[in-house]
């Protein structure tokens, strides 16, 4: 496994994250477990899941489940860089019209606060707002936040789904403070989702965020059987996805297939081959699914094969304004 330092800070992570969003869906808990061992042996130590995930009725399950397999002991816990997120709606602890989506001070406490005791640790290594909160101001978002970190119960704060300009405006909030602020942005990225390279990338870049992809295999589209008409538990969104671009998935699947590598690898190491990634995060259901996406690590992919993909799934041009303007 590779490693790579977390932005501007001096953690290292493993360039592959584990996302934990099917454990208590569509992942056993007795197969999560032995996911999270093998990935642990396989050098796999960054881990990332959500307040939300269980979803409904069931949120929370997701951390219950990574916290009863760290109380296993063997040094899990702290072999583990452990991140996770709060925004989205709980019943639990909250209740009342502060139970709504949000970042306010009197939520962000209460949500760390259950993710803890969810989880069985102490402390978190990475604490991502989940999304960006449009009426809270940063005045009390960092009070919260910075407080957080000064009390040992989180030691980096991240975003994910920010804007480039809502990075600028945290940063410059955070130095106001004197505060290290934001060390990584989580945000959508693959071979079908280029947008980001606009304005998100190179904002993360130049302030020093590391950046975490996620959904890099667009929802599955980029997997092995996008194609296959027999696959029926698709959404209505893949499917669309999936018209839409099929004439270059079959091109791709062709590509793929004279490299001698699986789709779904060819996707992960084409994140992984851009400097400004710290990696992607992948959402296996199955030990072999594990298995199977660390081979990404391995696949070089060569100038050549760079370019044809550049030709299959075009990118907006690189970054703004130069993408768009003269």
């Amino acid at each position: 496994m590779e490693y790579t330092y977390l932005g501007r800070t001096g953690m290292k992570v493993s360039r592959l994250c584990l996302g934990t969003m099917n454990f208590g869906v569509s992942t056993d808990e007795k197969e999560a477990f032995r996911m999270m061992d093998e990935a642990l042996d396989a050098g796999i130590q960054f881990f990332d899941t959500a307040n939300i995930y269980g979803w409904g009725e069931n949120a929370g399950a997701t951390e219950s489940i990574l916290g009863r397999w760290f109380a296993q002991g063997g040094n899990r816990r702290e072999r583990v860089v452990l991140a996770t997120k709060a925004y989205e709606k709980m019943s639990d602890p909250l209740d009342g019209p502060n139970d709504c989506k949000g970042l306010s001070l009197y939520k962000l406490r209460r949500h760390l606060e259950g993710s803890l005791r969810r989880l069985r640790t102490d402390h978190i290594e990475l604490f991502y707002m989940h999304h960006i909160d449009w009426r809270t101001p940063w005045e009390e978002l960092w009070e919260a936040l910075e407080g957080a970190v000064r009390q040992g119960k989180v030691d980096y704060i991240g975003s994910s789904n920010f804007a480039g300009w809502h990075l600028v405006k945290a940063q410059a909030a955070a130095k106001e403070r004197k505060f290290m602020g934001l060390v990584a942005e989580q945000h959508i990225y693959s071979l079908l989702n280029r947008t980001p390279e606009l304005e998100v990338l190179p904002a993360a870049s130049d302030l020093g965020l590391g950046i975490v992809a996620w959904s890099p295999l667009a929802g599955g589209a980029l997997a092995g059987n996008a194609l296959n008409p027999n696959v029926s538990h698709r959404t209505s969104q893949q499917a669309h996805v999936i018209a839409k671009h099929r004439a270059s998935l079959e091109e791709y699947s062709a590509l793929c297939r004279e490299l001698g590598e699986k789709e779904s690898n060819v996707a992960l190491a084409w994140v992984l081959a851009n400097p400004a990634l710290t990696g992607p995060i992948i959402g296996p259901r199955t030990v072999e699914q594990l298995r199977d996406a660390i081979r990404a690590t391995e696949i070089r992919l060569a100038a050549s094969t760079l370019q044809r993909l550049e030709e299959l799934f075009p990118g907006p041009g690189g970054a703004a304004p130069e993408s768009y303007s003269w």
